[in-house]
């Protein structure tokens, strides 16, 4: 029985490795490149797969007794917040302007509709692209504007909010399985 299930786990590793690109990138920034379309595709399709009657969705609102949701993040406001990280990390990065609507890391508060919350997260992964496509081996270490005024290596703005991403990325998987629905990468495939 172990043998077999030592079989299944190799396959699915395979399976999952056949996934990613299989030839050497160009450049290191169309490295960066690829991990900032693969963090793209998982986030916009569990954003995407939460209903619109859910997209404000908060777990405390379960009232789940010895749990302790008081505060955090709605569904819209986790999407939000990732947007805005993703535009001060990468904007610094790619030397892209942060919008005027986003002034703190929580993302823009007065925006409320759920296509306009979709559409501001794809725009900041457009300016992820843009960060790493501008980045070389010769100015990777290079300071440039970060979150809270610092300044930050240009590689680190690039890889920490991709990290950043997929932390927000589990949560959103959390709350989509707290609203009934199943998350895209875990929906039966035909």
């Amino acid at each position: 029985m172990k043998f077999i299930a030592s079989m299944i786990a190799i396959g699915t590793s395979f399976a999952a490795f056949a996934q990613f690109p299989q030839t050497p990138a160009a450049s290191v920034g169309a490295a960066i490149d690829r991990e900032v379309s693969l963090a793209e595709r998982q986030l916009i399709s569990v954003v995407e797969a939460m209903p619109a009657d859910k997209f404000n969705f908060s777990p405390e609102s379960l009232d789940i007794k010895g749990a302790n949701f008081k505060g955090v993040y709605s569904f819209a406001g986790l999407v939000k917040h990732l947007a805005a990280a993703n535009y001060f990390l990468w904007g610094g990065a790619g030397g892209d302007k942060i919008p005027a609507t986003i002034t703190s890391v929580k993302g823009p508060e007065s925006m409320t509709e759920r296509a306009q919350i979709i559409q501001l997260l794809k725009d900041s992964f457009a300016s992820g692209h843009h960060a790493a496509a501008a980045l070389t081996t010769e100015n990777s270490l290079d300071m440039v504007p970060g979150p809270a005024g610092n300044k930050v290596p240009r590689v680190f703005g690039l890889t920490f909010a991709i990290a950043h991403a997929y932390d927000e990325y589990g949560q959103m998987v959390e709350y989509l399985r707290m609203c009934g629905v199943v998350p895209p990468a875990s929906a039966p495939r035909n």
